[in-house]
Order: structure tokens, then C-alpha cells, then sequence
């Protein structure tokens, strides 16, 4: 088979992609919905690369998805009404630093992503991936028409950890908090 195929919908994140809303090791319920791994992918603006891959999988994943888009209706609504994954950070998390001069994508699937390391090695130990590491994503946009909710959506494939970065979330790692002798800290 050649490996000449490049599916439309799928992308793959730079390596300045920060991860947030980390919840990649056990599924979660939202809402009381069924359980699945997810991320939130903070895109900083100034990646246009990225930017512009999302935008394209985004217009594929439309058109691919035409018929499920149009249901029993008599048309397909347009690109530009629908609900899509592609979302500026200042305008809809203007309180959150982490969000700012970024894009965010927020990506799940009821499948365990896989994970590995910047060399593309498997990560075992959790502590590794947390909200605030940056790295790339391997993510597929598609079509969706559920309870008259109608839109594209973006799945979660797998995710590279390129580099550690500051936590999100406030929580502080074990690794940082006893980095100092215990005398050091004492009455200090």
C-alpha cells in the first residue's frame, strides 16, 4: 500500500502547542456523558502554520460531512453558522493567561490516546504529562449532527510531549515543592 494518502481531516500540532484540561490517562464524564479522554490545545496565534492546517481540516471535515450536516433537511447550513472546534483564546477565556495571543481546540475520544516522548518513546509515568507541557497532538476534525446540535468536532489521536512547562490548574509538582533540604525550609 503507499503511504501517498494524506487524510485532509487530520493534523498534527507544533511542538509550541500547550496542553490544558489534561484528562488523558482515565476517562472522564462530562455533563454525566460518556467518559472520554480529552485535551484542551492552546495554539499560540503567532503559529500560523498550525493555524491554517486546523482552518483547512475544518473546511475538509465540512465538506465531507455534507450529508450528515444537511439530516432530514432541505440544505446544508453554512460553514460560518456552525458550531466549529477552532476558537480564540482573548475572546472566550479573556481571564486566563495561559489563553492569551492563543487559538484553543478542545479534543477528546472514548479511546485512550497514545503517548510518548519527544524521541517517541512511550510514556509510562504519569506525572509526565500534566496540564501546562507543551507538544504536539495528532487530532481529526469531522462532522457531527446529534440532537439538532450540528457542527465539526475534533478527535483526539495521540500526543507528543515535546517539553515540560509551568502547571496550569495551580497545582504545584512534588518534584518542584521538595526540591529543598528539609532543614532549609524549616522557620524559614
Amino acid at each position: 500500500m503507499s503511504n501517498t494518502y494524506t487524510n485532509p481531516t487530520k493534523v498534527i500540532t507544533g511542538v509550541n502547542t500547550r496542553w490544558s484540561y489534561a484528562n488523558v490517562w482515565d476517562a472522564k464524564s462530562i455533563n454525566g456523558g460518556t467518559p472520554k479522554f480529552s485535551v484542551s490545545l492552546i495554539i499560540p496565534k503567532d503559529d500560523t502554520v498550525t493555524v491554517n492546517k486546523i482552518k483547512a481540516a475544518i473546511q475538509s471535515a465540512y465538506e465531507e460531512g455534507q450529508s450528515k450536516l444537511k439530516g432530514s433537511g432541505k440544505t446544508v447550513p453554512a460553514l460560518s453558522i456552525l458550531k466549529t472546534p477552532l476558537r480564540d483564546g482573548d475572546l472566550e477565556r479573556p481571564d486566563d493567561e495561559a489563553y492569551a495571543g492563543c487559538y484553543f481546540v478542545n479534543a477528546n475520544s472514548a479511546s485512550a490516546p497514545g503517548i510518548v516522548d519527544a524521541d517517541r518513546q512511550p510514556i509510562i509515568d504519569r506525572s509526565e504529562v500534566y496540564s501546562g507541557v507543551y507538544g504536539r497532538a495528532s487530532i481529526n476534525f469531522y462532522a457531527f449532527n446529534s440532537n439538532g446540535n450540528k457542527g465539526i468536532a475534533c478527535g483526539l489521536n495521540n500526543l507528543q510531549k515535546m517539553k515540560d512547562g509551568e502547571p496550569l490548574g495551580g497545582k504545584s509538582r512534588a518534584e518542584d515543592d521538595f526540591a529543598t533540604d528539609a532543614d532549609e525550609d524549616f522557620l524559614g
